[in-house]
């Protein structure tokens, strides 16, 4: 008997979106920045976001390519020195750092420049940092993601440490960073966040928190953050940015144990990015949704 011709075509059991998943050299401290980059090798990381601070490797230009090339780990952002620790790396004037962190970006290859909103008391930089947000991004194919922040609470009193805003959803910025422990301490709701940055989130930083006035960094699934509902939206919203893992891994008691939480930390970035729905319609879960009230 003749078997009959079945044509049959299979339909992918997931959807692995595009997004990378890079490890943030900070997520080491307080180990060196060469560290980052073999632990993100040995751990199948995508890439490293470098976090430009006082180890004199992070400001290299060249010791990071050499870095990126014997560890064959692309580098995909680079964290503008934007910390109080950070306050006489690549000169004391902020615009001259970002326009350093450009130029780092553009020679290693790295598709954004994450910068923080300036200090309150940085006035003249906080006054034109919107319109030289802008004039910097059209000038160059590197993203400029500002990152939201948080109030600085002590006890019961709060101090708006950031300007214009540590809000960045309330300016116009063309690109965004939505970091999730800063979500925590801010204790803003990350989803309507993530709404109201719409097309212009380019950029995450993926970690937990508590609500704790302290910016916690734990491993994605160790707080109350939306981590894995986040995860599974950029999977089918056709989010073309980074997924950054950074995490604070100072209390490890060894490096075992630190390169421990960093794999959990990529385990359940992979674990949620693997979506198998259908492009989302519209807002994420529990927010109106663009346009709507």
């Amino acid at each position: 008997m003749r078997a009959r011709n079945l044509s049959l075509v299979a339909e992918p059991v997931v959807r692995i979106p595009d997004a990378k998943v890079a490890l943030s050299t900070a997520s080491v401290y307080p180990e060196s920045t060469a560290t980052a980059f073999e632990i993100a090798a040995r751990l199948g990381y995508d890439g490293v976001e470098v976090m430009v601070w006082t180890d004199p490797v992070s400001q290299d230009i060249e010791a990071l390519r050499r870095l990126s090339d014997y560890h064959e780990v692309p580098i995909l952002a680079v964290h503008a020195p934007c910390l109080l620790i950070t306050q006489r790396v690549w000169s004391t004037d902020p615009w001259v750092k970002l326009q350093r962190a450009q130029a780092a970006a553009e020679k290693l290859g790295a598709s954004t420049v994450v910068v923080h909103p300036p200090f309150r008391w940085q006035r003249q930089y906080a006054r034109d940092f919107v319109s030289g947000i802008w004039r910097m991004a059209n000038e160059t194919d590197v993203r400029f993601a500002v990152e939201n922040m948080y109030p600085w609470r002590y006890r019961d009193r709060e101090m708006l440490a950031y300007a214009p805003d540590w809000d960045v959803t309330k300016e116009d910025y063309r690109h965004f960073t939505i970091d999730l422990s800063h979500t925590a301490t801010s204790r803003t709701d990350t989803l309507a966040m993530v709404d109201r940055m719409g097309d212009r989130l380019g950029h995450v930083h993926l970690a937990d928190g508590k609500g704790s006035a302290k910016d916690e960094h734990l491993v994605p699934g160790r707080g109350d953050q939306p981590c894995a509902e986040l995860l599974e939206h950029l999977a089918g919203s056709g989010f073309d940015g980074h997924v950054v893992i950074e995490v604070n891994t100072r209390r490890a008691m060894s490096a075992a144990e630190r390169e421990a939480d960093l794999a959990e930390a990529l385990a359940f970035t992979r674990l949620h990015l693997a979506s198998a729905n259908a492009p989302s319609q519209g807002g994420l879960p529990g927010t109106a949704g663009p346009g709507r009230s």
